[in-house]
């Protein structure tokens, strides 16, 4: 298999639900107007809490200075697995999870944080730039490495790194964080880019309108359902994740959806904001739903982490989370 370091330089940002609006114009014209913009990375998830944004540094160029918008110290690169040397982004989704005993747990296992996106069509695990000599090292004996320069694909070099790295001693890894499973069940889809026009101020409204105040408290039908969208558009392919509630706002035909038209359901990690230096969350919970072949989505943001398994899956991955927990 092939790992393809993307050439996008990425920025993880939070915006603050009360400073949306400061935003909104750059938000818009990162997500409807791309051609008239850089950008080729961009990603908006919006959860209780805030709004998480992944963009490059053409995009981020986008947004404005503002006390409202905090930014991860950092500089994130992309990284993408590609089976059978094809274009990941014309491929089905492969899942975390299928990524979890070759990518994910090493890297975990080398104490090398990433923040994870999976998409309708692939998932891009990022890590820090500062870490990329680390992460080839770690990641090299299993796959072909290529970085991607000005769009094409070619070999990339070691820099520099052949020893002097010690190999670490294997541990378990418990489920430490808090485990929630709201009630709503979401979809993964896309659209076509073209499409795109027709559905722009609906989408509008569903991104920065149709949650307001009244998201932040308990519903009076149901407190655990919760406020989560997710809206990506990458290198021209567009993803999203909603909940099936937003899905049938939308005109019949527009989203793509899987020939089963599978539901997920959520699994959400952290009682209190995660951080970005802690290692080894991603893998402790793609790693259990790999030995179970369990199928996942997993998108991080900027306080929580986020899993999406099958519908049907839900009770015995919490089970076997928790199972897993206990036993540490």
């Amino acid at each position: 298999m092939e790992l393809h370091i993307l050439e996008h330089s990425l920025k993880v940002a939070s915006i603050e639900k009360e400073g949306i609006q400061i935003c909104t114009h750059g938000l818009i014209k990162l997500a409807f107007l791309a051609s008239k913009t850089r950008c080729k990375f961009f990603s908006l998830t919006e959860t209780p809490e805030d709004y998480t944004i992944i963009v490059d540094e053409e995009g981020f160029k986008e947004l404005p200075q503002s006390e409202h918008i905090s930014v991860a110290d950092a500089t994130w690169l992309a990284l993408n697995v590609v089976s059978g040397g094809g274009n990941a982004s014309n491929s089905q989704p492969i899942g975390v999870t299928k990524i979890a005993k070759s990518v994910i747990a090493p890297l975990a296992d080398h104490n090398i944080s990433v923040f994870m996106l999976s998409t309708y069509q692939t998932d891009f695990i990022l890590v820090r730039e500062r870490d990329l000599p680390m992460v080839m090292h770690t990641l090299s004996s299993e796959f072909t490495l290529l970085r991607v320069v000005n769009g094409e694909t070619v070999a990339a070099h070691n820099l520099g790194v052949t020893n002097g790295f010690v190999k670490p001693k294997l541990v378990p890894r418990p489920i430490i964080h808090p485990l929630s499973s709201p009630s709503n069940m979401f979809c993964v889809t896309s659209l076509d880019p073209d499409t795109l026009p027709s559905v722009a101020t609906l989408l509008m409204d569903v991104m920065f309108y149709s949650g307001g105040p009244k998201e932040s408290g308990a519903s009076s039908e149901d407190s655990s359902h919760i406020r989560f969208f997710s809206f990506s558009l990458i290198e021209g392919y567009i993803s999203l994740v909603m909940d099936e509630q937003t899905t049938q706002r939308f005109p019949n035909n527009v989203l793509f959806t899987s020939a089963s038209g599978e539901l997920w359901k959520m699994v959400r990690i952290g009682g209190q904001p995660l951080g970005f230096d802690e290692c080894g969350i991603v893998a402790q919970i793609s790693e259990p739903l790999a030995t179970a072949d369990i199928p996942a989505y997993y998108i991080s943001t900027f306080k929580f982490d986020h899993a999406l398994v099958p519908e049907e899956n839900i009770q015995s991955v919490i089970r076997a989370l928790r199972t897993e927990s206990m036993a540490q």
